[in-house]
């Protein structure tokens, strides 16, 4: 059976609003299949949240997964094997303005070499002090991207097959942009999955849903997710033996944290009411 280590679907999640007990994940067992490590972070309005870090080195995968002082839950699944990033948002829904208990959200992007550290080595990391809060080394800019095509959910493994897991709860909207796209094809993966979505060029009164009305018009949503800490780079040593040669060795790793605004149609403002004049 295939490890569910790197991404569990959002209902599962939603039942994780509630600060979760150290235990064992299941799963496939052994040495470097699968493994978990919980640090605390601290968000940018002071809240101190848990992270959960999983890895599974068998399926070269990895998920990041951390909840923001409103109860959003934020998850990162990289898939190294593929080539591919999910992002996933868990977004509690405003039931008194005729909302769903939850909304969930999938942008899909490519995996570029060296963004984050390789499966293997975040299955080996340990904290000695697990009660101290984590602030990242580095901040990198906040990236901002055009999600311009939709990505069709049940055709969605031949891109990764963690998407079925991860965007169970997003299927009508899980989205990723023309460059990306572009990339995959050329490694043949199959285009029947891309839909691309209408743009200002095609609607000339389409709006930013911020600057929208009408909550039933179609309109451009704009949605922001930050990554407080992940293990970004390893870190190498030197060390000399007797014969006076010199050699390095991963002796830790360089963490960082990165915002991300994400850009996308939705076919009515009722889908993005927190993207709204303040």
């Amino acid at each position: 059976m295939r490890s569910q280590g790197c991404g569990l679907p959002a209902l599962l999640l939603l039942l994780r609003l509630l600060p979760l007990a150290p235990g064992p994940l299941p799963g496939r067992a052994g040495p470097g299949a699968l493994s978990e490590l919980r640090v605390r972070v601290r968000l940018p309005d002071g809240q101190v949240t848990e992270e959960s870090l999983q890895a599974d080195s068998g399926a070269d995968c990895i998920s990041l997964e951390l909840r923001k002082g409103d109860g959003t839950l934020i998850t990162l699944t990289a898939d190294f094997r593929q080539e591919v990033k999910i992002f996933r948002a868990l977004i509690l829904g405003e039931l008194e303005r005729g909302q769903s208990q939850f909304q969930a959200l999938c942008f899909v992007t490519r995996l570029h070499h060296n963004e984050i550290i390789p499966s293997e080595s975040m299955a080996k990391l340990r904290q000695k002090n697990p009660k101290t809060v984590r602030q990242a080394e580095e901040v990198r800019g906040l990236e901002y991207l055009k999600m311009d095509i939709a990505v069709n959910f049940s055709k969605g493994a031949q891109l990764s097959p963690h998407i079925h897991n991860v965007c169970t709860e997003a299927k009508e909207a899980i989205y990723t942009r023309e460059e990306d796209v572009k990339f995959w094809l050329e490694k043949g993966v199959d285009g029947s999955m891309f839909e691309v979505l209408p743009q200002s060029a095609d609607l000339p009164d389409l709006q930013r849903c911020k600057q929208c009305l009408d909550r039933w018009k179609p309109c451009i949503c704009s949605y922001s997710l930050s990554l407080e800490w992940y293990p970004c780079m390893l870190k190498y040593c030197k060390s000399r033996d007797a014969s006076g040669k010199v050699s390095s060795y991963k002796c830790g790793i360089r963490s960082c944290q990165k915002g991300y605004s994400f850009d996308y149609y939705v076919p009515q403002k009722q889908l993005c009411l927190w993207d709204e004049e303040t």
